[in-house]
């Protein structure tokens, strides 16, 4: 296990950039009565759809483990340096659903990391660094603090638009 705890952060802890990039596929199939299942150009699927149909995430939820995950893996390469390769992190997201507004009015993430090992001073270092990798680096918070605008279009499918030159 290292015990590098001091080393402040530096662009050995930046985060490389990689996938997914701008034009990386991401869609969702309706898979039956308000249920989905998400997809990725690399493979990846996730089924969703309303708490009731069971083994599947909301909607909310996926927004809250994207926002959890996104933290740990910002925070993820300097903690590991610091910490060592084998460390071990929880992370949670809380937050009420507005239902008046159908909205998340605020999210609390919970790292839930073990530093009892490390004096208050180096374990506040540690937290430092972790704090401004996921401020830094941490895409979905970034963009759920900024605010983001969301565009809609309503498009015919590519075999029905086929279909009908067909028939033209």
């Amino acid at each position: 296990m290292s015990t590098d705890t001091t080393t402040p952060a530096t662009e050995n802890d930046a985060i490389p950039a990689s996938s997914p990039s701008a034009t990386d596929p991401l869609w969702v199939e309706r898979t039956g009565p308000r249920t989905y299942r998400g997809f990725s150009g690399r493979g990846a699927t996730v089924d969703m759809g309303p708490a009731s149909a069971g083994a599947v995430f909301t909607p909310g939820e996926l927004l809250k483990v994207a926002l959890a995950g996104c933290a740990g893996m910002s925070s993820d390469v300097p903690l590991a340096r610091r910490l060592g390769d084998d460390y071990r992190v929880t992370i949670r997201v809380e937050g009420a659903k507005n239902l008046d507004e159908d909205r998340y009015p605020e999210l609390t993430e919970i790292i839930e990391l073990d530093l009892s090992a490390l004096d208050d001073a180096t374990r506040d270092r540690v937290l430092a660094v972790a704090e401004r990798s996921i401020e830094q680096t941490c895409t979905v918070g970034r963009t759920l603090a900024a605010g983001v605008t969301v565009k809609r279009e309503f498009v015919e499918p590519a075999s029905a638009v086929d279909a009908g030159e067909a028939t033209a």
